[in-house]
C-alpha cells in the first residue's frame, strides 16, 4: 500500500509518472504564448525553470517521505466503521464527494493556518499564472502532516487506496486549471472548477485572497461563502504578497518556512509562539 499512497498525495497533482505529460502541455501553452500576442508575457524563462526544479524537489521528497503517510492511513482503515464497497457507482459517488469536501477543508486551513501555509504558499509563489505554477509544489506536505485531513474517509470505511486515487485523479484535473487561456464551461461554471475561478484562487489581489479553494468542485465555495468572481475592471496580479520573489528552488519551497520559524523565535512565551504556528498568515 506505501507504493500508491507516496504517488498520489494531497499535496501533488502529479507524482513523477506524470510531470512528462504535464511539460508536454506546458510546451505547448508555451508555444501558443508566444504566437499570441496577447498572451505573450505569460511566461518568463527562469519562473518556468525555477517551478521544474521545485517539482523535481517535490518529487524526491514524496520517495523519501511517502510511507510516513500509509501507517496512519492503514491503522484508521483497520479500525473503519464499516466497510465500503468501491465496485459501486454510488459508493464512488460518496467517495468523490466527500473527498471534495475534505480537500475544500484542507486547502482552507492551507491559506488560513501558518503551520500549514509554509507549504502551501510554494504554490502561489509564481508571478505568472500558467501551466507551469501548476507544478510548483511544497516539499513539506507530508512532514506537516496535511493528509490528516483525509484519514476520516479510511476511518469511515473507505480503502487507502481508493481515496489517494480519487484525491490523484482530482489533482490532475487541477493542473489544467492553470492555464491563461480564457476558457469558458458555461452553465457548468457554477458546479465545476474552472480556469477563471482558479485565477481568482492564484491572484493577491485584496478581493481574491482566501477564495475558491475547490478542487473539481466549486460548490463548497458557494456553500461555505468563499466564492468569487474576478473583480471588475482590475488586472489579477500574482505571487506572494509582502514577499519578495525568487527563482531559486530551495528558497522557494523552504523561505516561508523560515519567516515562520523567526517569527516563532521572536514571539514572547509560549502560548504566543503556538499562537504563531496557528494564526492567519
Amino acid at each position: 500500500m506505501v507504493e500508491p499512497l507516496q504517488n498520489a498525495l494531497p499535496l501533488s497533482p502529479g507524482a513523477g509518472a506524470f510531470l512528462p505529460i504535464a511539460l508536454a502541455f506546458i510546451a505547448l501553452e508555451f508555444g501558443f504564448a508566444r504566437l499570441a500576442a496577447d498572451h505573450a508575457d505569460t511566461y518568463d524563462g527562469p519562473e518556468t525553470l525555477a517551478s521544474l526544479g521545485v517539482a523535481i524537489g517535490n518529487i524526491a521528497m514524496k520517495i523519501l517521505t511517502g510511507g510516513l503517510v500509509a501507517v496512519p492511513f492503514m491503522f484508521a482503515y483497520q479500525h473503519r466503521l464499516i466497510d465500503i464497497p468501491v465496485d459501486r457507482w454510488w459508493s464512488l459517488a460518496l467517495l468523490f464527494l466527500g473527498v471534495e469536501f475534505f480537500y475544500y477543508w484542507f486547502h482552507r486551513a492551507s491559506h488560513r493556518i501558518r503551520w500549514f501555509w509554509a507549504t502551501h504558499a510554494v504554490h502561489h509563489s509564481a508571478t505568472r499564472f500558467n501551466l507551469s505554477a501548476a507544478i510548483r509544489l511544497g516539499w513539506t506536505g507530508q512532514l506537516s502532516g496535511a493528509f490528516l485531513f483525509f484519514l476520516p474517509l479510511a476511518w469511515l470505511g473507505f480503502h487507502p487506496v481508493a481515496i489517494v486515487a480519487t484525491l490523484g485523479l482530482g489533482l490532475i484535473y487541477q493542473f489544467f486549471l492553470h492555464t491563461n487561456v480564457d476558457v469558458s464551461l458555461g452553465p457548468l461554471e457554477y458546479v465545476l472548477n474552472t480556469p477563471r475561478h482558479h485565477r481568482v484562487h492564484h491572484a493577491s489581489n485584496e478581493a481574491c485572497l482566501d477564495r475558491n479553494y475547490g478542487s473539481v468542485l466549486i460548490i463548497f465555495d458557494r456553500l461555505f461563502g468563499t466564492y468569487a468572481a474576478a473583480p471588475d475592471e482590475e488586472e489579477l496580479k500574482y505571487g506572494l504578497k509582502g514577499r519578495e520573489p525568487s527563482n531559486n528552488p530551495i528558497r522557494i519551497a523552504l523561505g516561508e518556512w523560515g519567516h515562520l520559524l523567526h517569527d516563532v523565535r521572536n514571539a514572547k512565551g509560549l502560548a504566543n509562539k503556538f499562537k504563531v504556528l496557528w494564526s492567519p498568515p
